[in-house]
């Protein structure tokens, strides 16, 4: 019996149709020049940021949303949508209150927008 042919295709790759590295870099060449669009993936970024942050602090704390939630005085439901990085509705006295729960402190500060990457 024959082994069937393998027929290869190959094509050069140009530069410009090269496809970015990650999904970053395919976010920014899809965003980079429109403000509307940069506005929101940076509220987004910022959203999922916060989100990680209390999601990480909680579990290094070795708490439950529940656990967590009687702390702050609060419900679970609260803890599992700050935790989740589509919500956009934080508020920093309820990270203040999650800071103190956790015995950590909160710290904010401001950087220059052009150093995206940071």
């Amino acid at each position: 019996m024959k082994k069937p042919r393998r027929i290869t295709v190959s094509r050069k790759a140009s530069k410009a149709s090269t496809p970015p590295h990650d999904g970053v870099d395919l976010l920014e060449s899809l965003i980079s020049n429109d403000r509307q669009l940069r506005q929101l993936a940076d509220q987004a970024t910022l959203n999922a940021m916060v989100a990680q942050l209390i999601y990480k602090a909680r579990t290094d704390a070795g708490l439950t949303q529940g656990n967590l939630a009687k702390l702050i005085g609060s419900r679970q439901s609260v803890i599992s949508r700050l935790e989740d990085a589509d919500y956009d509705g934080h508020s920093l006295s309820m990270l203040r209150r999650i800071a103190e729960a956790l015995g950590k402190r909160l710290q904010l500060r401001f950087v220059d927008a052009k150093n995206r990457a940071a």
